[in-house]
This record gives structure tokens, C-alpha cells and sequence, in this order.
């Protein structure tokens, strides 16, 4: 599509000597429109400028509302409020307002509308997670940082029984996600303006694998494990599974967690940032 879309910007752009001839301004805007269809959210931004036929075909219900989920109604309900969402918004700025990152949920939560799929996007913040003796400074603490979209994160020092559960439920758009743990070994920082990271509590991940799984509440399950042996000071994205949502009318419930229970050795230095679950 991108190389169909050059060529047709060149064809728009070039100049002849020969006398004016119809052009693309005196296409009809339904055709200019139907066009569009067609074409990405980007590129159809792209061609507003070309002239007011597609300018305002650009603006048409029509060609933005295809570019919404099916249950777009029901992803506004649970995103925005009544009062803090104008339901006579044309569809376009509709489009914009869902494709925009808002936080959820008390702030726990942050979703959007994927630009490239139409698909929905969720982060789960650690601080919505029951993490077992989160509450006991022995074993975690909260760490602010500008490195999390929800500005702080859960750092564990050193604990026997790791335990980490979530759960979601939402209007998810029919098809493919993965869930991810993000997670980092090693506590970083900044020091006389330079990121640094302080690696001392990492231990116990090589030892076992960490268990991830997920259950949805049509019955799909996955599990996956892996060690945690990623260079310290470098955000990862651990994969647990993938679900299929295939009835977007009904809401999603995903019930999540990642373990390592093992108690013959203990286990530290780990930040946890989030879940993440985005479109495959």
C-alpha cells in the first residue's frame, strides 16, 4: 500500500503543458470517499491535503467508521465516562479520542486503539496486581521512575515465594492477542544525569524456570516458562500466551499470573512494571 500510495502522490504532484484536463479535484466525493476506504488512518491524512474533494471526503463518517471495531460502542463505555465523552462527536474525532492512551481503572489501567489493526491495547499496572508480601518492605518496595507509563514500578529484593496475579475483563475487538509480563532485572537509576543500574539483589532466576499462564473465560489456556536471564537494566517483554477473541459483544475476562514457587532457594531483584496485552 505504501508504494501504491507514492505513485499516486506523483502522479497528483506532476505538472504537464498540456491544456487542463479533468483531475483529481473534480472527482465526485462519494468516489474520493470510497477511495479512502481503502487506505490506512495515516494515509488518508496524508491525502486531505491534496485538495478539497479529498479534504472532505477525509472528514466523512463513512470512511472513518470502517476504520473503528465493530463494538466501538461498547469500548467507549468502558473507557470514557458519560460526562467526559460527547456522543455527537463525528466519527473521525471519535476515532482519535479511542486511538488516544487513557488511563482506566483508578489509573491502574491504560488502553487505546491500535492505529495499525483497529484492535485494542491494554497495560495493567503493577500497582493493579496482587503480588504475594507486596505489603512487606522485607521483600518489596515501590520505586518512582519515569521508565513506566504509570510512573512507578514494584521492586522485589529478595523473597522464597514469588507470586504475581492479575486479572481484566474487556471489549476486546475480535481477534488475535498476546499477553506480556514487561519486567527488568536490576533497579535503575540516574546518576549525575546518566542512567545507571544497580544489579547487587539480582540472583535466583537461573536457577528455575518462571512460570507464565493465562485463562480466558470462553476456556482458552496457555502456559509458558522461561528463565530470567536478560542483561540487568533492560526492560523485556515476557510472553505468556496468546487468547482469540472472536465475539466482540461479549467482554473479555482474562485471568493471568506468573510464578516461581520453588522455595529451596530464594529469588531478587527484579522490578515489575506491568502487563501488557496487544494485538498479534
Amino acid at each position: 500500500m505504501g508504494s501504491g500510495l507514492s505513485s499516486f502522490l506523483l502522479i497528483c504532484n506532476s505538472t504537464t503543458t498540456a491544456p487542463p484536463e479533468p483531475g483529481l479535484g473534480d472527482l465526485p466525493e462519494s468516489v474520493v470517499g470510497y477511495i479512502l476506504l481503502h487506505l490506512t488512518p495515516q494515509e488518508i491524512c496524508t491525502l486531505a491535503s491534496l485538495n478539497h474533494a479529498f479534504h472532505h471526503a477525509s472528514l466523512a463518517d463513512f470512511v472513518w467508521e470502517s476504520k473503528l471495531p465493530n463494538n466501538y460502542e461498547m469500548f467507549v463505555s468502558r473507557v470514557f465516562d458519560d460526562d467526559k465523552f460527547c456522543y455527537n462527536l463525528c466519527k473521525k474525532d471519535v476515532y482519535a479520542k479511542l486511538s488516544t492512551p487513557t488511563f482506566i481503572d483508578g489509573g491502574t489501567k491504560n488502553v487505546w486503539l491500535d492505529k495499525g489493526t483497529g484492535k485494542a491495547c491494554v497495560l495493567i499496572s503493577s500497582n493493579g496486581l496482587a503480588i504475594t508480601g507486596i505489603d512487606d518492605r522485607r521483600y518489596w518496595s515501590w520505586i518512582s521512575t519515569e521508565e513506566s507509563r504509570f510512573c512507578s514500578v514494584a521492586y522485589l529484593q529478595q523473597i522464597w515465594w514469588f507470586e504475581v496475579d492479575g486479572e481484566v475483563e474487556f471489549p476486546f475487538p475480535c481477534g488475535t492477542y498476546t499477553l506480556y509480563f514487561r519486567l527488568q532485572l536490576g533497579r535503575s537509576g540516574r546518576r549525575f544525569g546518566r542512567r545507571v543500574c544497580n544489579s547487587d539483589h539480582v540472583h535466583g532466576w537461573d536457577i528455575k524456570p518462571v512460570k507464565f499462564q493465562l485463562s480466558t473465560s470462553d476456556g482458552q489456556k496457555a502456559i509458558s516458562q522461561c528463565y530470567l536471564s536478560s542483561e540487568p537494566g533492560k526492560w523485556n517483554l515476557y510472553r505468556a500466551g496468546d487468547f482469540v477473541v472472536e465475539d466482540s459483544k461479549v467482554p473479555m475476562k482474562i485471568k493471568f499470573s506468573m510464578t516461581q514457587i520453588d522455595c529451596t532457594h530464594t529469588k531478587g531483584g527484579l522490578c515489575v512494571d506491568s502487563v501488557v496485552i496487544l494485538p498479534k
